[in-house]
């Protein structure tokens, strides 16, 4: 899919009503936080909406862009108004890839990521590595697809939509990657499109066309499209975990920490 979120860059924020939405509601969940970061990063930052959203909650923060398709974060840059760039405001970016960040560990203290880590085969890898780069008491929050996405469609008979793992599978993934205690919820958003072709047409503008509806004969498509009802659905897992202090030693022996 790299391919295609390259070309999309061009076209994405048209298409972005998803994104947007999410991303409002997961700086909201912010807004509830006692967090001070020194340094915070946008996974998955696409044109960079995320990033400018953290700027705008944590000013002194050092924000970072990392996105692994190169015209993104182009896309970030061209966005970031002369007046900021020559304030120093205009985010660091990084081409780089969620599942081997090339960051030092413990170097960020909040790490966001909106709608992207769904689209890896299994997330854990990404967590864990996530887990690596977080400072003790940093925290992650971050939305994904869930299962019932585009229920409608699969209603109608798609039999290659992609399969996304739900709350529960993503929570043990974030125990098994070290984080402590993660919070998860859910919600449905429904987006009625005028027609099939607007729905396909965003879907291709975002990038992930083929990544959400898989392959399936034009023919076959026309029958689903004919019978679907022009909803679609997105099941929205929101989750946050934070970094704990470790309970064991680099050679697997108890950390016992004494309160004075």
């Amino acid at each position: 899919m790299k391919a295609d979120f390259a070309a999309a860059a061009a076209t994405y924020d048209e298409a972005a009503v998803l994104a947007r939405e999410t991303g409002r509601r997961l700086a909201e969940r912010l807004a509830l936080v006692k967090l001070a970061p020194r340094r915070l990063a946008d996974i998955g930052c696409a044109t960079g909406d995320g990033v400018r959203a953290l700027q705008e909650h944590y000013p002194q923060a050092l924000p970072l862009a990392i996105d692994f398709a190169r015209p993104m974060l182009q896309a970030v840059k061209s966005r970031v108004p002369f007046w900021e760039r020559l304030r120093g405001r205009s985010p660091r970016l990084l081409n780089a890839d969620v599942r081997a960040l090339p960051l030092a560990a413990g170097s960020l203290d909040l790490v966001w990521s909106n709608l992207v880590l769904h689209w890896l085969d299994d997330p854990l890898q990404a967590f864990k590595d996530l887990h690596r780069v977080l400072a003790v008491g940093g925290l992650l929050t971050f939305a994904m697809l869930g299962p019932d996405t585009l229920k409608e469609l699969r209603a109608a008979g798609a039999t290659s939509l992609r399969k996304f793992p739900d709350m529960h599978d993503i929570g043990d993934q974030l125990v098994a990657a070290g984080f402590a205690d993660p919070v998860m919820d859910m919600e449905m958003i429904t987006i009625a499109y005028r027609s099939p072709r607007r729905f396909l047409a965003d879907q291709r503008h975002l990038g992930v066309r083929d990544g959400l509806l898989g392959r399936l004969p034009w023919r076959e498509w026309r029958r689903i499209l004919a019978a679907w009802d022009r909803n679609a659905s997105f099941e929205i897992v929101y989750g946050h975990a934070w970094k704990a202090e470790p309970r064991l030693a680099d050679d697997g022996r108890a950390i016992v920490r004494f309160a004075r």
